[in-house]
């Protein structure tokens, strides 16, 4: 049986990874901040497989994944026991947006280590923050090849699952190693944040 989905956070991000796992036969349950009725025409548009739900019930699906605004992510410290629970982080750090999209100074830390901190005891795994959402949403599937998403974490068999579930939705995941190196050239500003990489079968 597909392992559950949970994603907090309903913006672009959010969606856009939502729609491949629902395509690859997962089930999905989405939430934000406010009423999970509030969400009901993301999950219509969704269709099959997506559901509304509040933050809580999305954290307890098998696998979790964080696509909220930067500024919420320490709401998250004391919601459940993170312990062992795998958590893709797909959030990037900023604190402004357009037209100055400053980052938040975290001195020699990775945004995932920060992370990993907060939610003490959980998996943590970056993923899905570097390709535009416009892109991201559209068929990995390109030009005979897959569009690449870069994996980085301290756990490896976390990681492992978190890399079978990206091949299993269409993608080519390449591994960056550690939090601490490999997640800072994923982040926000980072040396592949916004770049578009598509992995061809030699």
């Amino acid at each position: 049986m597909k392992k559950t989905i949970g994603i907090i956070g309903a913006g672009n991000i959010g969606k856009a990874v939502a729609g491949h796992f629902l395509k690859a036969g997962y089930n999905v349950t989405l939430s934000n901040s406010k009423d999970p009725l509030t969400l009901q025409a993301t999950i219509d548009q969704l269709g099959k497989g997506a559901k509304a739900g509040t933050i809580q019930e999305a954290a307890e699906s098998d696998i979790i994944i964080l696509a909220l605004p930067w500024s919420q992510i320490a709401t998250l410290k004391d919601l459940r026991d993170w312990k062992d629970k795998i958590v893709i982080d797909a959030t990037n750090h900023f604190i402004t947006y357009y037209p100055d999209f400053t980052v938040e100074d975290l001195g020699d830390k990775a945004s995932s280590e920060v992370v990993r901190d907060l939610l003490e005891g959980a998996r943590i795994v970056k993923a899905f923050n570097t390709i535009f959402f416009k892109i991201l949403e559209t068929d990995p599937h390109v030009a005979g090849g897959n569009r690449v998403l870069f994996v980085s974490g301290d756990d490896t068999e976390a990681k492992d699952t978190v890399k079978e579930l990206i091949t299993d939705i269409g993608f080519a995941p390449v591994d960056l190693g550690s939090l601490a190196v490999g997640s800072k050239f994923q982040q926000a500003k980072g040396a592949l944040a916004t770049l578009n990489f598509i992995k061809i079968p030699s």
